[in-house]
């Protein structure tokens, strides 16, 4: 993909302006990548309709982030992002991205359930999926909280640990996965996300 490059620095660009810590920028685009390929390469054998919606699939992949609600007005920006892509990408991936970025968050989909969203509804899917499953990633829920609220690593820890008992480790329970590969890749990151729970709750009992 020629845009990549662009993408990520467009990401990178965006961060900055908004204070968007390392929980929801660069790296986490990247991760939310990784899983969006891994579950598109599994669902394009059997959905072959989704083939033509790759691009738009990665692109939403990559810039979901940079209108969250928690750092920046979703208005503005899912209008940044569309005028970052004017040059970049088809009127109708354009507007297929701004739809799936603006309703594939957590507390959205709670809210209002999974949108209605005929011929992008697998690409939605993916999407979504994608960004769940980097939720499991222990440390980046309190590197959030850390940056978030300025608080302590004990405190962080707490709040981490709250959030992966009332949600992330939940998401199963819930019926938030739909593809074969989130579901058994989510089970794989459920059980390293307890280990590393258990990793800190020890390692803040020592002397360090």
């Amino acid at each position: 993909m020629r845009i990549l490059s662009n993408l990520f620095h467009f990401v990178s660009l965006v961060s900055k302006k908004y204070n968007i810590d390392e929980s929801h920028g660069l790296s986490h685009s990247m991760n939310t990548l990784y899983y969006a390929s891994q579950i598109y390469k599994h669902e394009s054998i059997i959905k072959p309709h989704i083939i033509p919606q790759e691009r738009l699939i990665y692109v939403s992949a990559v810039v979901h982030d940079m209108c969250d609600k928690k750092y920046v007005n979703q208005e503005e920006g899912i209008q940044e992002i569309e005028e970052f892509l004017q040059d970049k990408l088809t009127p109708f991936e354009i507007e297929s991205t701004k739809k799936i970025i603006s309703t594939m968050s957590y507390s959205t989909v709670k809210k209002n359930g999974f949108p209605e969203l005929e011929e992008l509804q697998d690409a939605y899917h993916i999407v979504r999926e994608a960004d769940l499953l980097t939720a499991y990633d222990f440390d980046r829920s309190m590197i959030y909280h850390m940056n978030a609220n300025n608080s302590t690593l004990e405190d962080a820890f707490t709040n981490a640990k709250d959030l992966f008992i009332k949600r992330v480790l939940r998401h199963n329970a819930d019926k938030l996965f739909i593809s074969k590969y989130s579901v058994i890749e989510s089970h794989k990151l459920h059980m390293n996300a307890i280990t590393r729970m258990e990793y800190w709750k020890d390692m803040m009992n020592r002397i360090l």
